[in-house]
């Protein structure tokens, strides 16, 4: 079995982090009634990105992180 190594496995977060981010921006900035499934890819990507942002150690991405899943999840609950 063949496996993916380090290296692309934390290229997968960060196109994974930023390809949701686009998505999510897109969906809200529609306004074509999919907030809360914008919301929830705006979480995805936070913590893709967050978790990405901790192992290579940028800190100051790491908090923004925090505030974008905190805007998710506010969003995903508001929209409900």
């Amino acid at each position: 079995m063949r496996f993916i190594d380090a290296d692309a496995k934390t290229k997968m977060l960060e196109w994974l982090g930023v390809i949701t981010a686009i998505s999510y921006s897109l969906l809200i900035a529609s306004n074509t009634g999919n907030e809360v499934l914008g919301f929830t890819l705006l979480l995805i990507s936070a913590f893709a990105i967050g978790l990405w942002a901790y192992l290579f150690r940028h800190y100051g991405i790491l908090l923004l992180q925090f505030f974008y899943a905190t805007a998710g999840i506010i969003g995903v609950i508001r929209w409900l």
